[in-house]
């Protein structure tokens, strides 16, 4: 049951992403996922810690649904569509990544527990077993496996053929958000030509593309 509800909420926040992205894009255009240093990032973060961070936007560990609002509308989202995803995103993950003894109602997302949210049929580039850490290794073997046309790079086709490949068949109910994560990943980074480049993809892992996506928009205003 709570592996269902995992996988669900998951899509949930992931779906919510997608849309978040499409508009992101549409303004600015294709993003590169180069390293970039969030803002009062600490260097003993895990990268699925960082990934969520720059929500956090006072850096004190807590997410609150006005920061995730404020995320949003920091990447170029519309003020109505921020609050409807950021109140389902809380809805979704609140419940998760609360401390143990936290009392109802669950409204913030604790940084420090996000990991509780990683749902199954994932790539394993994250570490959900011991320290929660990024494993090179797995996100190398993505490439190794599934790179055929071009070296380091996927095609949409072999990002499929990943996806069906890391299916965990005793938890059908985390392949919805396996796939919207990864057509998330293809939809963000993929260059000109239709490829995800390895370089692109890792960005994504330590949330690195809001932190640009943030830049962007502001260079942009600062033109205007």
């Amino acid at each position: 049951m709570v592996a269902r509800q995992r996988a669900a909420a998951s899509l949930q926040v992931l779906s919510i992403l997608s849309v978040l992205l499409t508009c992101s894009l549409c303004c600015f255009g294709k993003v590169s996922a180069r390293a970039l240093l969030a803002d009062g990032a600490s260097s003993n973060m895990t990268e699925l810690q960082k990934h969520v961070s720059f929500f956090d936007r006072n850096k004190d560990g807590i997410i609150t649904p006005l920061e995730t609002f404020q995320g949003f509308v920091a990447v170029g989202c519309e003020i109505a569509f921020s609050s409807a995803a950021a109140s389902t995103v809380h809805g979704a993950l609140a419940p998760f990544t609360n401390p143990p003894g936290t009392l109802p109602p669950y409204v913030n997302i604790h940084v420090k527990y996000i990991h509780r949210a990683i749902h199954g049929s994932d790539t394993g580039a994250y570490d959900s077993k011991g320290s929660i850490r990024f494993v090179q290794e797995k996100f190398d073997e993505i490439f190794k496996k599934h790179a055929h046309i071009k070296l380091d790079a996927l095609t949409l086709p072999e990002v499929e053929e990943m996806l069906i490949f890391n299916r965990d068949f005793l938890d059908p109910a985390s392949w919805p958000a396996a796939e919207a994560e990864w057509q998330l990943i293809y939809q963000l980074a993929h260059d000109r030509y239709g490829f995800l480049t390895k370089k692109r993809a890792r960005g994504i892992y330590d949330g690195t593309i809001f932190v640009e996506l943030e830049e962007r928009r502001k260079s942009l205003h600062s033109d205007t």
